[in-house]
């Protein structure tokens, strides 16, 4: 299953980069995020491992994700013209995904962030995906859409969770 989402962002993309790289700022875009937690490697550096923990209401799902591709490596300074690459792998049980996240400056004060994505299923899951690909693309989007709301307004969704 593979599919393309993407948001505007009224924020320079240095900005949004750095927010979105920041580890303490995660949990309060990234709705049930419990722990990430490098198990090798330097924290968003290609080839770095994590262990990500995430609960939603009594469930909760162990996830390691891989970074795959940072571009440029130095992300201050960029270019306007550059786009940015940040693409990572993840695995759980029955489940590998990969999420490529590309970052434009679309003017000086504003960010396109695009953000392809691809899963792969096995056993029940296999089956069930295509039924479920509304699901991933609605929770794709409403990730980005709480980034774009903790970015320009300070949102925090663990208060909107409470």
């Amino acid at each position: 299953m593979k599919y393309t989402v993407s948001i505007e962002i009224a924020l320079p993309r240095e900005r949004v980069i750095q927010l979105l790289q920041h580890p303490a700022q995660r949990p309060k875009w990234l709705r049930g995020l419990v722990s990430h937690e490098p198990r090798s490697g330097v924290e968003g550096q290609v080839g770095t491992v994590s262990k990500v923990v995430f609960q939603s209401g009594r469930k909760t799902m162990e996830l390691t994700e891989t970074i795959t591709r940072r571009e440029p490596v130095d992300l201050h300074g960029i270019p306007s013209d550059r786009v940015v690459h940040y693409e990572r792998e993840i695995v759980a049980d029955g489940m590998w995904s990969a999420a490529r996240e590309h970052l434009s400056e679309t003017s000086p004060q504003s960010t396109l962030w695009v953000s392809e994505n691809e899963y792969r299923f096995n056993g029940f899951m296999r089956l069930a995906a295509p039924l479920m690909r509304p699901f991933f693309i609605k929770q794709s989007r409403q990730v980005m859409e709480d980034f774009k709301s903790f970015a320009e307004h300070g949102t925090d969704v663990r208060k909107a969770e409470a």
